[in-house]
C-alpha cells in the first residue's frame, strides 16, 4: 500500500527500525523491504543522539522521497531522534512533497501528542517527558491496534486531559492516507475518531474503508465530496 503512494520503484525510501527492540534490529537491517516499499531503500538506525545529530548520519534523508517507521515502542524513536538533525531532515522529506509512513509506533510518532510514550509500558497513555510526537499531523493524538488490543475508548482519556486534541485510533490492517487536510481510510477495518463530543453514549465514532475526514474541520465528508 505504501509503495503505491510513494511512486513505487521511483521512490527512494529510508526505513527507520529504531522503535524495535535491540534484539530485532539486526534482523530488520537484513530484511528485504523492497518487497512492499520498492527500490532503492536505506535502513537508518542509531540509539545515540550524538550520532543522530551528525550530517553523515542524516545523509540518506537528504535524497529520500519516502520514510517508513517500523513498529515497536515510540519512546525509542523520541529518545534517539527528537530535537536532532534526524528529526529535522525527516520533516524536510515531508515538506518537499515526500511521504512519511509507518506502522504501530511508526503511526503514533506522527501525531503531535505522543500516546503510550512511557518507557515503563504501553498501558500508560500519558507519560510526562514522552508526550511530544513529531507533529506531522498538528493537534492530533494517534493510537493503534484498537480493536485487537481492546483499546476502544482509551483516547477519550487523552482528549479529556488535552481538549484541543483530536484522537485518531487505527485498527490493524488499516491506514489513513493524509493529503493536505483530508484523511482517507484504507485497508480492512476501521478508524475511530475521538473529538471530545458525545456520540450516542460513546466518546468516539468509526470511519470505514473509503470514508474521508477533514482534519481542518474535524468532520466526516459526505460520499463523493
Amino acid at each position: 500500500m505504501a509503495a503505491r503512494f510513494a511512486g513505487a520503484a521511483r521512490a527512494n525510501w529510508v526505513v527507520i527500525p529504531t522503535a524495535a527492540e535491540d534484539g530485532e534490529i539486526d534482523h530488520l537491517r537484513r530484511a528485504n523491504f523492497a518487497a512492499y516499499l520498492g527500490q532503492p531503500f536505506t535502513v537508518l538506525h542509531t540509539r545515540g543522539r550524538a550520532e543522530a545529530d551528525t550530517e553523515a548520519f542524516v545523509a540518506p534523508l537528504k535524497t529520500a522521497t519516502a520514510v517508513w517507521f517500523v513498529g515497536g515502542r515510540q519512546w525509542r524513536i523520541v529518545d534517539a531522534y527528537a530535537g536532532t538533525r534526524t528529526e529535522r531532515e525527516i520533516r524536510a522529506v515531508l515538506d518537499r512533497g515526500g511521504l512519511i509512513a509507518g506502522t504501530s509506533a511508526g503511526a503514533t510518532i506522527q501525531g503531535s501528542y505522543l500516546v503510550r510514550g512511557a518507557p515503563e509500558g504501553n498501558r500508560i497513555l500519558m507519560a510526562p517527558g514522552h508526550e511530544r510526537g513529531f507533529g506531522y499531523l498538528n493537534n492530533v493524538a494517534i493510537d493503534q491496534h484498537i480493536s485487537a488490543r481492546g483499546r476502544e475508548g482509551d483516547l477519550a482519556q487523552v482528549i479529556a486531559a488535552h481538549p484541543g486534541l483530536l484522537g485518531i485510533g487505527i485498527d490493524e490492517s488499516t491506514a489513513i492516507l493524509v493529503q493536505r487536510n483530508i484523511a482517507t481510510v484504507l485497508g480492512a477495518s476501521r478508524v475511530f475518531i475521538t473529538d471530545g463530543a458525545d456520540h450516542g453514549g460513546r466518546p468516539d465514532y468509526p470511519l470505514s474503508p473509503g470514508d474521508r475526514f477533514d482534519l481542518a474541520t474535524w468532520s466526516r465528508l459526505p460520499p463523493g465530496q
